[in-house]
């Protein structure tokens, strides 16, 4: 998913320009732990350049990527929703370069411009959507049954 060219392509052009007067370059070394499960979301950030591993706490053992972020995607939706706390943890994989927004600067936009507020939060709802099946997906194929996951259907 490239979720700059879609996050930023399909904001009004004016709340665009907004919200790019708001970014703030920012880079992390490879390894660099971004942001814990369970902490405070103050931040978002568009990777530029580099990788990033999205990862959930296993009670019992070691952390599990779900997810590969690269150069496009948005990291860091827990921000924009109460209690605003990291439902996942991230680590730069390798060098990253990325834009930097202040999720309380953000929100104060969304409250100022209805459209704006109406498009981001339905372009993150997208990103949310797509992290929870891949997160799904890549927890099946780690911890299910052997054969591929459960016979449910649905939902």
């Amino acid at each position: 998913m490239t979720t700059m060219s879609t996050l930023l392509n399909v904001l009004p052009p004016e709340g665009r320009d907004r919200l790019m007067e708001l970014a703030e370059d920012k880079e992390f070394p490879a390894g660099a732990r971004i942001f814990e499960e369970g902490g405070r979301a103050d931040h978002f950030w568009i990777i530029r350049t580099g990788t990033v591993d999205l990862d959930l706490h296993v009670p019992g053992r070691r952390a599990a990527v779900v997810e590969h972020l690269g150069p496009g995607d948005l990291l860091g939706w827990s921000w924009l929703f109460p209690p605003r706390n990291w439902h996942l943890g991230a680590r730069a994989a390798t060098p990253v370069r990325a834009m930097e927004f202040d999720a309380v600067s953000v929100r104060t936009l969304c409250d100022e411009d209805p459209e704006f507020d109406r498009v981001l939060t339905h372009r993150v709802a997208e990103v949310i959507a797509h992290r929870l099946q891949s997160a799904r997906g890549r927890l099946l194929d780690l911890y299910g049954p052997s054969g591929g996951g459960d016979e449910r259907e649905g939902d």
